[in-house]
């Protein structure tokens, strides 16, 4: 059997079905383990938890040799099989010592799923391709965070409250205070019920900076992104196009030749012709 059958058979094995369920079954578990490690169950048994977490690194190391035999060069031309390899070689990374930090990265692992299961790759995909829409949201917010913050610093953080120069004495303590009222967290009795006691009218600036960034600009977000999911799904059904090789571009022009000579052969000859 030569060697390009056998290549074919390795890669129908690396992209069918069930590797990729057992792979994702291989994650899953080692989520599992990862987590009893935390526990009093973990401490009890960390040597059996030791052995398990490894044998599972090497069969991830496994199978992206198994890739690597497959696909070759065209390995590292995709984005994801960069990042399951950063991941595996991560947790290859000595973790003794100054190190032993990086033991708590191993989690990382189950980032893998986002690359094992498709339509967690199809929603990380449509937020890559709202980035660019989600840049211009994120400008706007900006600048409106920029101007309500200089805004409440000249006129809250000037009062001697010490609430008001904790919240709006200074422009970073106003960003942050915004972005707290922009969530929703505690806003009413932490933070504008308090600065109105002292500045009665000061709701007619939080009531309209709450509905343009949280009901209105943040949404822009979903929207963003809804967009993009949809057009890669339109992407997704449209058939995708064949690269021409050289034998169809010959097999074509001779079709094309045949054709010409149909065309301009006299009438009474097109069954002679044809027939032979």
């Amino acid at each position: 059997m030569s060697l390009s059958s056998h290549n074919g058979k390795l890669q129908q094995f690396v992209e069918s079905q069930k590797f990729q369920n057992f792979l994702i079954f291989l994650i899953l578990f080692n989520a599992i383990s990862l987590g009893l490690e935390t526990s009093q169950f973990g401490k009890a048994n960390a040597s059996l938890l030791h052995i398990i977490d490894k044998t599972i690194l090497v069969l991830f190391t496994a199978e992206l040799l198994l890739k690597l035999i497959v696909y070759k060069n065209k390995f590292f031309r995709s984005g994801w099989n960069w990042f399951d390899f950063i991941i595996v070689a991560i947790s290859w990374v000595p973790t003794s010592g100054a190190l032993s930090v990086l033991r708590a990265f191993r989690i990382l692992r189950v980032l893998r799923l986002l690359s094992v299961v498709p339509q967690m790759r199809r929603v990380i995909g449509a937020l890559g391709h709202s980035l660019p829409g989600m840049a211009s949201v994120v400008g706007v917010l900006s600048i409106i965070f920029y101007v309500s913050a200089v805004l409440t610093t000249k006129i809250f953080g000037m009062h001697n409250d010490a609430n008001m120069q904790e919240w709006f004495g200074s422009i970073g303590a106003s960003a942050y205070t915004l972005f707290q009222v922009m969530t929703l967290e505690s806003w009413s009795m932490g933070i504008v019920r308090p600065t109105m006691e002292l500045f009665p009218l000061s709701w007619l600036f939080f009531v309209p900076f709450i509905i343009i960034t949280s009901f209105a600009v943040l949404n822009l977000f979903i929207g963003i992104i809804v967009d993009a999911m949809q057009v890669m799904h339109e992407e997704e059904g449209k058939p995708k196009q064949v690269i021409a090789t050289r034998e169809d571009i010959l097999v074509l022009e001779q079709k094309i030749d045949k054709l010409n000579q149909l065309l301009q052969t006299p009438p009474h000859d097109n069954d002679r012709f044809l027939t032979g």
